[in-house]
Formats: C-alpha cells, sequence, structure tokens
C-alpha cells in the first residue's frame, strides 16, 4: 500500500514538471542493465534459386545431410547438380523479454560462390545464442532488393547486394532468455555516454521526486532502489524513464573524417593564441614534342624530341591571428573566406593540436 501511495505521488509530481529547452528524458540517455537484445546465428540452406545458387562440397554435404534426415540417402560417388541451393548465414536479434511464440526479423547472407539470393526460401533453420542453445526457428521465402545480370562474354552489373536478403517475421521464439530485471531491491541506469556530471544530475533528478532512493555508483551506472513487485517495479521505472533533466555538456571534440573531409567540430572547443599561415604549392608540367630534322646536305634522320616546361606558382597566402579564447568556428570562417578547401583545415587542425593551441581532443577517423 506504502509503494502504490508513493507512486501515485510521484505520478502526480510528474504532471507538474515544467519542459526545459535543453532538457532529455532518462529513457533517450540510459538503458536499464539487464534489459538488452542477444545476438543469435545459424547456418541453413536456400533452395529455389533460378540457376543462381553454388555447387561447393559443403553446400553439397549440407544437401545430402538435409535429405538423410528425410530418410532419403543418395550414392556416395554421386555428385548432385544443386545450381539451385545455396549456403547461407542467418543472423537476427533476440529482443529483450521476447516469448514463446513472437516472431523476429532475420537476415540472410550467402556464404559460398551464389550470384544471387532472389527468389530463393530459407529451409528450416535453429539460431542460437552465445550458450550453444537454441533460441528460435526461422524459415520463409527471402526479399532480396539486390539485381545481378552476366553477359555470354563475362561483362556483369550488380545492383546493390544480390546475395544478401531479409525476412520479416521470419524466424519464430522457441526459448525465453531469463532476465534480471525483477530481481533484487534494486535496478541499475547505465548511461550511453559516461560523464560524471550527467551521472550525478541524473541521481538527483531521481532523489528530488523519490528522495534517498537513487546514488551515482561511477559515471555510467546509477542504482536505484526499486519495489520488489513485478508490477509496481515495472510502474515505477515507466515513471523514471520519463523524468526529464539536463545532461552536462560533452567534452570539447573535434571529429575528421580523412576519407571524406568531413569535419565536426563541437561546440566547447576553444583556441589559444595563435598566428596561422597556410599557402599552397601548385606545381604545372606541360609535355611538348618538337621536330628535329638536319639540314638540307647534312646526314641524319627527322625525329620528334620531348620538351617538358615545368611552372610553380605558389598561392598568397594570409596570417590568422587569433586571441586566447576564440571558438574553433570563427577560425574555420576565417579560412572559408579565402576559399580553403576542407583539406587545408584538417592540416591546420592539426597542426594547431601539434602546437598545443586547439583547447579539445583532436580524433581523426
Amino acid at each position: 500500500m506504502l509503494v502504490k501511495s508513493l507512486l501515485i505521488s510521484v505520478s502526480i509530481t510528474l504532471l507538474c514538471l515544467s519542459n526545459s529547452a535543453l532538457a532529455q528524458r532518462v529513457k533517450d540517455l540510459a538503458d536499464v542493465q539487464g534489459v538488452r537484445s542477444n545476438q543469435l546465428i545459424g547456418y541453413g540452406l536456400v533452395v529455389g534459386l533460378p540457376g543462381t545458387g553454388e555447387q561447393s562440397p559443403f553446400t553439397e554435404q549440407s544437401f545430402k545431410t538435409m535429405l538423410s534426415n528425410f530418410g532419403i540417402t543418395m550414392p556416395q560417388n554421386l555428385k548432385p547438380k544443386i545450381k539451385n541451393v545455396a549456403a547461407v548465414a542467418v543472423h537476427a536479434e533476440l529482443p529483450a523479454f521476447a516469448k514463446p511464440g513472437q516472431k523476429i526479423d532475420i537476415t540472410v547472407s550467402s556464404m559460398g560462390s551464389a550470384q544471387s539470393l532472389r527468389g530463393g526460401t530459407l529451409l528450416q533453420t535453429i539460431l542460437m545464442g552465445l550458450d550453444g542453445n537454441a533460441y528460435a526457428v526461422a524459415q520463409g521465402s527471402l526479399v532480396v532488393s539486390g539485381l545481378g545480370a552476366e553477359g555470354l562474354d563475362g561483362s556483369k552489373i550488380v545492383v546493390n547486394t544480390p546475395t544478401v536478403g531479409r525476412i520479416p517475421n521470419g524466424a519464430m521464439v522457441e526459448r525465453e532468455v531469463k532476465s534480471p530485471f525483477t530481481s533484487g531491491d534494486h535496478i541499475t541506469l547505465n548511461l550511453r555516454s559516461s560523464d560524471f556530471t550527467t551521472a550525478k544530475r541524473l541521481a538527483d533528478t531521481i532523489n528530488d521526486f523519490v528522495a534517498g532512493t537513487a546514488r551515482a555508483v561511477d559515471a555510467t551506472s546509477i542504482k536505484v532502489s526499486a519495489p520488489r513487485d513485478a508490477s509496481d517495479r515495472v510502474s515505477f521505472l515507466s515513471m523514471l524513464e520519463n523524468l526529464e533533466f539536463e545532461p552536462d555538456t560533452p567534452s570539447a571534440k573535434v571529429i575528421v573524417n580523412s576519407r571524406t573531409g568531413t569535419i565536426v567540430i563541437g561546440s566547447e572547443v576553444r583556441l589559444l593564441a595563435a598566428a596561422i599561415t597556410h599557402g599552397g604549392i601548385t606545381v604545372t608540367i606541360n609535355e611538348q614534342q618538337d621536330v628535329s630534322q638536319p639540314d638540307a646536305f647534312a646526314e641524319g634522320d627527322t625525329v620528334l624530341t620531348n620538351n617538358s616546361v615545368v611552372d610553380v606558382n605558389q598561392n598568397d597566402s594570409r596570417m590568422f591571428v587569433f586571441n586566447p579564447g576564440v571558438t574553433l568556428d570563427t577560425l574555420v570562417r576565417a579560412i572559408n573566406d579565402v576559399g580553403a578547401g576542407p583539406g587545408d583545415v584538417m592540416a591546420i587542425l592539426e597542426a594547431l593540436e601539434q602546437a598545443g593551441a586547439l583547447r579539445g581532443e583532436l580524433i581523426i577517423i
């Protein structure tokens, strides 16, 4: 009775909560420890392919094993032509609290030399977990978005990936994974991004509604006292995950993707006093051919000679001077004003980081 009265009082307080522009819900920033999905994997056969399958030793062995399960024995020296069969790997995510009889989506990928899985049907495949137990059984017709075509001269065209397909609701759950959600006197909330300040703010927010129930264990985990009854615990967590609080700003980072030229700059990045100059050198090489021929009465042959003209131009560069505390946004805008590209910005960022003038972590991916 005391627990239900406590839940009612918390519900009333939640209705009076004012929304903040920067506030976020707990469910958007943290997960409940123990409430997680599990990966499943299996090996099976896709049949019914229009000649786009494969003929490999392990595919033949799997095909013979399947027939033997139905009481059909093939001669050892007989090699079946099974171009409409492909060996595949099947994987899926088993959601938390999934119950026997529920269905989940699966992904089917070719393991051999099959050209395409389009039009194929996956035969009954057992999906196992990390512990070796069977948790689901998959079967059904594949949905393949890819396309492949090949000509007699060897030319071919491939659109997307025809050797991977999906089967929506293609597996049925056969075993439930036990969850520690209802055990013990506590539940633990784990932040998706570890931060000591955010962990403390979350614990304070929970304690403002139910005093003395939450404490931050480290930069990731917040332990919260919870009712023992399963129904009350679900109601209690439902209110906790909808609490809103303002997380701390992330640490200062600059993310540079060297392959695509993408640069992402955090709002907390600052510069120390620095003077920057960055100029480009352009080297142009022109190859010209001249005709060399002897005089009218001289011996010799007319030949072509190569003449290389090398021209080196150095672009005008400007120097930028910044005072302490200037944001990196100011630097980027200044560089853009003179027409520098992403490659120039990356070079300047690396030089600033080496000089110790960049107050933030430079991460190159």
